[in-house]
């Protein structure tokens, strides 16, 4: 059975057309939102993937009507495969069903991993220069060195309370133990 999926991205927008192109695709059931590709949450989008079973077959208009992403649209398909259901947008001429359509989707699937490649390794290496010229990751430290030693000092004497040494500072009690752990250890 093909299940059809539509959705407009703003209430200006009509679904006619991708109704009208489902049904003539030989969509029995349709299941539509109107809500931005960007949003998570997408009701139709649960429903049409809850609904379709093993041997049926979900149909979109566009590709850019499923997925939030590349990331996303390849989860979604993955899944439906995993599931035994094939995938069509009608706009693109792809088909899961097909070995053809499998390996458009198979090179989706390497199109996404090798962006998140380069997104790693871009990453890494930006971090790698940012160490070279000295300068760590993470927050910027609450405390000068001569405040940590101060604090240390009080902590130490035993004369004032952790709430007070905290208040003192304008730190929270999380942040003194963490500053506490890095004297002890270090």
């Amino acid at each position: 059975m093909k299940i059809g999926y539509a959705r407009v991205s703003t209430l200006e927008q009509n679904l006619d057309l991708q109704k009208d192109a489902l049904k003539k695709a030989g969509c029995q059931k349709i299941f539509s939102d109107n809500a931005s590709g960007a949003k998570s949450e997408r009701p139709g989008l649960e429903k049409a993937l809850d609904y379709v079973r093993e041997g049926d077959c979900l149909v979109v208009w566009r590709l850019d009507r499923l997925g939030r992403s590349l990331k996303h649209l390849i989860s979604v398909i993955d899944d439906l495969e995993k599931r035994g259901v094939g995938f069509i947008s009608l706009q693109e001429g792809f088909d899961t069903t097909t070995s053809g359509g499998k390996l458009i989707f198979q090179i989706f699937g390497a199109l996404a991993e090798f962006e998140r490649n380069l997104i790693r390794e871009r990453t890494m290496a930006g971090l790698k220069a940012a160490r070279a010229r000295g300068r760590c990751g993470g927050r910027k430290k609450k405390l000068s060195p001569e405040q940590v030693k101060s604090m240390k000092k009080m902590a130490e004497a035993n004369r004032h309370s952790i709430k007070e040494i905290c208040r003192t500072f304008g730190i929270t009690k999380p942040t003194f133990y963490a500053y506490k752990e890095r004297w002890s250890n270090g």
